[in-house]
């Protein structure tokens, strides 16, 4: 019976009225019972079945999972993509040699026969998606312990995508919404030949750099063009020569007319996480003990990647990706913290529990059924939030951005345990993991130099030592810091002289004629094993418990506050599936005086042009065309539009995803977050949340003007009148 109660009361809370035009991730699916009406009152022009659609083709037929953690979008009938820069940029550094530096000088396909494949990299198109809530909690009963009941619901998954892609090329998932109470089945399509196309040199697409990022005003040209290609029947198939080029059910017709404040918009991608339901004590986790500590640590990363990267254009290309990955998780922690202290986010929820806790007691059923979750939370936290620090710490210390060699000797761990086995019938089996394994040393020594590689070793030696208690350090850290007497300096030397992890000649040799005992030796192996040996041992068992614990309680906390909030139209937290955001083109008050318009042009980048910083530093033929208001048919007044923004709920996983008009149209492409709203993941704030958005013009502009690749705009369905003549 309470199954049937709780579904009940998520399909209540869904149809209740008072969704704002705004905030909110929204299900494709459920559009039209539940979002169109008001789309349509602030400007959409279409229907809900031009959207998403099982009958014809739709809009998210166009729309792709990057990656893993990206959104694109078809922008022709040819199979090509834009997505931004940054999702692209680890694919373009894999090309990008001395010789053929496409990080900084960009790189545009003349033919098919120039683009480059990509090894490793996916885009995933959604064909359908059901609700099998049902079919998902059959046979659950309310007397089940957590065990048999997990073991009943996965059969139930098990049974429900294997039915659902049966005699298909598809793979299907389900997916817990709403913490768990609601269950969709995702049916995907995955191609696997995506090739390089087009990308403007790091001086447009990443454009002011980390000083810049989740900053507005913006004027970067985030952007980069793949293309999916397929077998000759259109369906998925592995690279080959003999691939043509995809053709998509729906590709985004392409918007010359540009934006203007109030113009209705909406985002459509594959948002990643969000915690807009978290209890304070998660909240208070977050702002106050785990991002200062990941803050901390990452800046000093970061200050050693780009002191060594100013000096060498070699370490530049290596660390670019490791710098700006860790740079854009840093950033966004000091601004959630900010965020969440101007919003008193802890305060507000803590508000909202003590209205929540008297409505519980206001009846004796609800007493029963969310009395104690609370309680629970805050027991769970009080060893959660130290636990959680010393498994993120440890992972920041011994991952691959930290003791480095150590992350490549961790790589090693099964291959030892299989050869240690000495049994004939696993050979077959371990000679496939050393071929990837050398694949895997192949890149690691492409984007390794021993030097920043050293200092990082030291920077993170030291920061352990000062930020986590002996009694829950790794014992080779205890030992290290002994044997050395705390000068890791010296200790780096010895260890990284006598490693073999350090060295790639000695790599490939050990790879060629592998001997465990070789490994087991070695001192980062051992590093390695030790961290490792720490989390399993002390962290992950309690953790796991704590973890599940918390998954029960975050489902009945969310059905709670569902049944409480029945007046008002909840969206499900972000979990990496397709979502609709919608909301209009609008500025905002950032502080006391100062407010931001909407869009920013290429006066503003030239303002910020500065060749002394690599960062700002303008590209000659950018400057030239600049000079001669070269600007085509993409002019603004005559200038060009670079970047708006607006008040769509986006978050990490956004990145790359499709900004649209009211007719469904593309303006833009997402890929970032203005500073001030960055909460948004935890807490939206209708004043400040804005995202931010490459002007499709710009990316035109580009494309045409600055880089002569205007074939590639002759593939794309141009529509619209620019806004204003140039």
């Amino acid at each position: 019976m309470k199954r049937q109660i709780i579904i009940a009361l998520v399909l209540l809370a869904l149809v209740a009225p008072g969704a704002k035009a705004d905030e909110g991730m929204w299900i494709p699916v459920l559009i039209e019972k539940y979002n169109i009406k008001l789309m349509q009152e602030n400007g959409f022009k279409l229907t809900a079945e031009d959207i998403y659609s099982i009958n014809k083709a739709s809009m998210k037929d166009a729309v792709v999972l990057f990656g893993g953690g990206c959104t694109g979008e078809f922008i022709s009938d040819k199979g090509l993509i834009i997505t931004n820069h940054h999702c692209g940029y680890g694919y373009i550094q894999n090309h990008s040699t001395m010789e053929h530096d496409y990080l900084s000088d960009g790189f545009w396909a003349a033919s098919g026969e120039e683009e480059l494949p990509n090894n490793g990299l996916s885009v995933t198109i959604l064909k359908y998606m059901e609700d099998v809530t049902e079919k998902v909690l059959k046979g659950v009963t309310d007397d089940m312990d957590r065990d048999k009941r997990e073991s009943v619901i996965n059969a139930n998954i098990t049974a429900i995508t294997s039915e659902a892609i049966k005699g298909t090329h598809y793979l299907a998932a389900v997916r817990p919404f709403f913490l768990g109470n609601q269950y969709f089945l995702i049916v995907n399509e995955v191609f696997s030949d995506v090739r390089l196309v087009g990308a403007p040199p790091s001086a447009i697409g990443k454009f002011g750099g980390d000083t810049d990022n989740w900053v507005w005003p913006r004027h970067t040209g985030d952007f980069s063009l793949f293309r999916v290609y397929a077998d000759r029947e259109n369906k998925p198939a592995a690279y080959s020569a003999g691939n043509v080029p995809y053709k998509p059910a729906y590709h985004f017709p392409v918007s010359l007319a540009g934006v203007k404040e109030g113009d209705f918009t909406m985002v459509f991608g594959y948002p990643g996480r969000t915690q807009e339901y978290a209890p304070s004590y998660h909240i208070r986790m977050l702002k106050d003990v785990i991002y200062p500590k990941q803050v901390e640590i990452r800046g000093k990363k970061i200050s050693i990647m780009e002191q060594e990267m100013a000096k060498d254009p070699l370490v530049r290309l290596k660390y670019s990706g490791k710098s700006f990955g860790l740079a854009n998780g840093w950033k966004k922690w000091i601004g959630e913290i900010q965020s969440l202290e101007n919003m008193n986010g802890v305060t507000r929820k803590e508000a909202f529990e003590k209205e929540f806790t008297a409505w519980v007691k206001a009846d004796p059923e609800r007493t029963r059924k969310y009395g104690t979750i609370l309680d629970e939370y805050a027991q769970i936290y009080k060893d959660y939030t130290h636990n959680y620090l010393v498994n993120v710490y440890t992972n920041e210390v011994f991952g691959s951005a930290g003791v480095e060699p150590a992350s490549l000797a961790a790589a090693f761990r099964r291959a030892v345990e299989m050869a240690q086995k000495k049994d004939p019938a696993l050979e077959p089996d371990l000679d496939k993991e050393l071929q990837r394994l050398q694949g895997y040393a192949d890149n690691y020594f492409r984007n390794i130099d021993i030097n920043v590689s050293r200092q990082l070793f030291v920077a993170v030696m030291e920061l352990y030592g000062e930020n986590i208690e002996p009694g829950w350090q790794a014992d080779a850290y205890r030992e290290l810091a002994a044997s050395s007497k705390g000068n890791f300096a010296a200790a780096a030397e010895k260890l990284f002289a006598k490693s073999l992890f350090t060295d790639e000649a000695k790599v490939k040799d050990l790879i060629k004629n592998f001997d465990p005992k070789k490994v087991e030796k070695d001192p980062f192996y051992r590093m390695a094993l030790s961290a490792a040996g720490l989390i399993e041992s002390r962290i992950r068992g309690g953790m796991i418990e704590a973890d599940r614990r918390l998954a029960e309680l975050n489902k009945l906390y969310m059905a709670a506050q569902m049944e409480k909030g029945s007046d008002r139209v909840f969206y499900p937290d972000a979990n990496s599936t397709l979502r609709l955001a919608y909301g209009k083109v609008m500025g905002y008050d950032s502080r006391d005086a100062v407010y931001h318009k909407h869009q920013t042009t290429l006066t503003g980048v030239m303002e910020k042009d500065n060749p002394e910083i690599y960062d700002y530093d303008v590209p000659d033929r950018l400057r030239e065309l600049y000079e001669k208001k070269d600007f085509g048919r993409y002019a603004l007044n005559g200038d060009v539009p670079v970047c708006f923004i607006a008040n769509n709920h986006t978050t990490g996983g956004n990145s790359g995803s499709p900004v649209l008009n009211g007719s469904g149209h593309l303006i833009g492409v997402n890929f970032d977050r203005a500073w001030e709203g960055v909460a948004s993941d935890i807490m939206y704030n209708p004043a400040q949340s804005r995202n931010i958005s490459l002007d499709i013009r710009y990316a035109l502009f580009i494309i045409d003007k600055f880089a002569g690749a205007g074939y590639l705009i002759d593939e794309m369905t141009l529509v619209g009148e620019p806004q204003h003549t140039p």
